[in-house]
């Protein structure tokens, strides 16, 4: 059996509840009573699975994760597009997409009360035994490009985290948050390993639903990305007081400062826990966290590595390394790459860090090519080949403040109104996230690339 699974199994507290359907309940009990018995007859095969944070999702999950086979997780909000690209590239073997009724070249099958499409003609390829679950790299663009991550990524994780979050069997949980984005995901299995109650099929914590949700249910937690706690504070949160909750967590980009002493500041006077944290998909999620003790003094700081997790310095780039037992198994770009899991356990994240004397680190800095806009991480290179397959033009983009995704234009004559619409539908942001800059060329750095740093310039 899963060790996951068994671990969530061994939960007794645990069941997931529709925040809709009549309050409609499930256990891992009910799910484990399913018969998994077709899906193992053949070799460990890819799952792809197109999923939200509904009640319907979370099932599928547990029950295939009983299976042998690797789970590819994914926004059921991908465009059509995506999903055809991804499954051309990988030919998975199962596809669950509540969707589409129909895929090419797949039929329907129940297994255990779960409707999957199978393949007609799979395709024969070795996926590495230690590959359990997959997670893009880019939750909004389709990317192909996959972290593998073992079961004991993640479990060690997921003890890491409850080791520092205060999670107890009387905690009723929303999951406000998609389990194909990491920091989803983590909500689901620390509740699901130490937690109550889940409620599931959650709305948009923007929405008047999800607050009568709130009232309804009781939460006793919330976790949210900066762009939440930004629309949080326009809407008074802090002015208000919530008797049920316990505990706040954020992650997925920096806070603002002054958002975090505001937030911190009102926990403190109410109560509550807020935990500032700091991670990446890489890393099955989190890598460090700042206590709330600290959340005034420290602010601005990714706090101290998790149980098992440390971190270093590189002292000629000031790159951040992390180094612990939940660091993935590499990248697969295609089907091929599944066949192999590297083992290292050492991490450099891309971002460019400090650490003060009492041992608190800080990140000044980005390496990476990536911007984080309302959580979802954003490969700035994908989004300029996406606007060449919509339109042949060539663009640049940078990250601005992971605030704004920029766009650099030469091209007259451009509908640029039409254009960034268009752009925000197929990466599933608001229109307001994406700015057009027209220049009259791109700068070039002497070794010939592009010159980013030159771009940003111009704004």
């Amino acid at each position: 059996m899963s060790v996951l699974f068994e671990a969530a199994l061994n939960n007794t507290h645990l069941k997931y509840i529709d925040a809709f359907d009549g309050g409609k309940k499930i256990t891992l009990q009910q799910i484990k009573q399913k018969k998994t018995t077709s899906l193992n007859d053949s070799d460990k095969s890819l799952a792809f699975l197109y999923v939200d944070n509904s009640i319907e999702s979370i099932s599928v999950f547990w029950f295939l994760m009983q299976s042998k086979h690797c789970l590819a997780l994914l926004s059921n909000n991908l465009s059509a597009k995506f999903k055809n690209a991804l499954e051309d590239k990988y030919n998975p073997k199962f596809i669950y997409d509540n969707q589409r009724s129909q895929i090419p070249h797949y039929h329907k099958s129940n297994i255990g009360s779960i409707e999957l499409m199978i393949s007609d003609d799979p395709e024969d390829y070795l996926i590495d035994e230690n590959i359990k679950v997959l997670l893009s790299t880019s939750g909004t663009t389709g990317s192909p490009k996959f972290v593998k991550l073992s079961e004991e990524n993640l479990l060690e994780n997921t003890n890491s985290i409850c080791n520092y979050l205060p999670i107890i069997k009387q905690d009723v949980t929303p999951l406000n948050l998609p389990i194909s984005y990491s920091y989803g995901l983590s909500v689901l299995l620390t509740n699901s390993v130490a937690g109550g109650e889940v409620i599931c099929s959650v709305p948009d914590i923007l929405q008047r639903e999800f607050w009568n949700a709130f009232e309804q249910f009781e939460f006793t937690s919330l976790a949210g990305v900066p762009f939440i706690y930004e629309m949080l504070d326009r809407f008074s949160f802090t002015k208000k007081s919530y008797h049920s909750l316990r505990y706040m967590t954020q992650a997925g980009g920096k806070l603002k400062n002054e958002l975090v002493e505001k937030f911190g500041s009102y926990a403190l006077e109410n109560n509550l826990k807020f935990y500032a944290m700091y991670g990446a998909t890489e890393a099955s999620a989190r890598m460090s966290y700042l206590e709330p003790g600290k959340i005034i003094d420290k602010k601005g700081s990714i706090g101290k590595p998790i149980k098992k997790g440390k971190f270093e310095i590189d002292q000629e780039t000031s790159e951040l390394i992390y180094e612990g037992p939940n660091v993935f198994g590499g990248y697969a770009n295609d089907f091929l790459d599944l066949s192999t899991y590297d083992k290292s356990t050492v991490l450099r994240t891309g971002d460019i860090a400090r650490k003060d004397a009492e041992g608190y680190y800080y990140i000044v800095g980005r390496i990476k090519r990536f911007v984080k806009i309302s959580g979802l991480r954003i490969n700035l290179d994908e989004v300029e080949e996406l606007i060449f397959s919509l339109k042949k033009i060539h663009v640049k983009c940078i990250g601005l403040n992971d605030k704004q995704l920029i766009v650099f234009y030469k091209e007259n004559n451009l509908d640029i109104k039409n254009l960034k619409k268009e752009v925000a539908r197929e990466l599933k942001i608001h229109s307001s996230f994406v700015r057009f800059k027209e220049v009259s060329d791109f700068p070039l750095t002497p070794n010939e690339k592009i010159d980013y740093k030159k771009l940003e310039a111009n704004l």
